[in-house]
């Protein structure tokens, strides 16, 4: 445990190392930092910075390693989940790089550290799953958020379709129902309708700002949504009407869904009943008959 611990405290102190060694250094890039920030000490003008921009030159390090080693492919896949998942400020591709590289090396560390231990299979099996879970666990976590992220949208569908049908067969357009429906949302779903509309006040067309934000999402019923309305917008057909039928499609799915969900309860009860009911139950009932049954039979000399 002690070569553990002082394994994980070498790892986390390398950043810190790699900041101490480059920090004092001054140049001319230095000397104008200094000017614009109106500090004469090249310390205080790198502490003037947070840690995290203090860390982007590590950080862009590791990600460019780390994008040579993965394939083409996967960097686009863990992109696009990033994207499913809102794109939020904290998970960059470049960060997700680099903490799947860093995550890598300490589980490879913690997996060698194990092995010259005791040299041994298991301990190398070991190695190579800590190596495995570390450098998949940010893909993992990003995955799990974008699912997360795209159930909410998938819930919050109907409810938000049946306000936009309501607002403009009163009256409204389009783009007022849809931001008036994005106003009362708190969810993802209003997040991207309001993405929707900046797209469409900056210039763009109402059909490229739909096919953006199905881009955005992996939701079935929202494609068929948008590709309704996309159809509406090229023939001329009235939007209230399709977004009626569409609303009365997505009740009576959201409705079969539940009834699917229902059905499937009592296969996925079979399990726990036999495994962990009804085992006590027979414990319970059979177990006083078989204590009864071994005393007379030790009684009787068998």
């Amino acid at each position: 445990m002690l070569a553990l611990a002082g394994a994980a405290a070498v790892a986390f102190s390398l950043p810190l190392v790699w900041w101490a060694v480059s920090g004092p250094r001054r140049s001319g890039g230095a000397r104008n930092l200094s000017l614009t920030l109106g500090i004469t000490d090249m310390r205080q003008a790198v502490l003037a910075h947070s840690s995290t921009d203090r860390l982007q030159p590590l950080v862009r390090a590791l990600a460019g390693r780390a994008r040579r080693l993965t394939p083409v492919g996967m960097v686009d896949r863990l992109d696009h989940r990033i994207l499913l998942a809102g794109a939020p400020a904290l998970w960059t591709v470049e960060r997700l790089l680099a903490a799947k590289l860093v995550l890598g090396a300490i589980g490879l560390a913690f997996g060698l550290l194990r092995f010259l231990g005791s040299p041994s299979s298991g301990a190398l099996l070991l190695t190579l799953v800590l190596v495995a879970v570390g450098y998949l666990a940010p893909e993992l976590i990003i995955s799990s958020r974008a699912s997360e992220r795209q159930k909410q949208i998938r819930l919050e569908l109907p409810d938000t379709l049946d306000q936009i049908t309501i607002a403009v067969e009163a009256g409204l357009g389009f783009d007022a129902a849809a931001a008036r429906a994005a106003r009362s949302g708190h969810g993802p779903l209003a997040q991207e309708l309001s993405r929707m509309l900046q797209d469409v006040r900056a210039g763009m067309s109402r059909s490229e700002a739909l096919r953006r934000l199905v881009g955005r999402t992996d939701v079935a019923e929202l494609r068929h949504v948008v590709l309704a309305l996309l159809q509406a917008d090229s023939y001329g057909v009235p939007i209230a009407q399709v977004l009626r039928v569409q609303s009365g499609e997505l009740r009576v799915k959201r409705r079969q869904q539940a009834e699917e969900r229902a059905m499937k309860i009592p296969v996925k009860l079979v399990f726990p009943v036999v495994l962990c009911i009804l085992p006590t139950l027979f414990i319970v009932v059979i177990g006083p008959a078989a204590i009864r049954l071994v005393r007379q039979f030790a009684g009787g000399g068998l």
